[in-house]
């Protein structure tokens, strides 16, 4: 089984990437066509799509207290 990342790791990662793709697009004429470029880009893409999913999770495990709250008085008083 993989080791889980923790988020501030991410983050810390995730803005190194980004810093490392801003640098090497702005020194490509061409920056479809390079394959280290492409595979830097990949990996931030990566990374971003982990920390949404991760925020995802988060927020529907937490649920939704108000809604829930509004459902419990709503019921008693039909």
């Amino acid at each position: 089984m993989a080791k889980k990342k923790q988020t501030a790791s991410l983050t810390d990662e995730e803005a190194r990437l980004k810093k490392k793709v801003a640098e090497k697009r702005g020194k490509l004429e061409n920056p479809e066509g390079d394959a280290p470029f492409r595979k830097l880009h990949k990996r931030l893409k990566r990374i971003q799509r982990l920390r949404r999913r991760l925020a995802t999770r988060k927020r529907h495990a937490m649920g939704n207290k108000k809604a829930d709250a509004a459902e419990k008085t709503a019921a008693p008083a039909a």
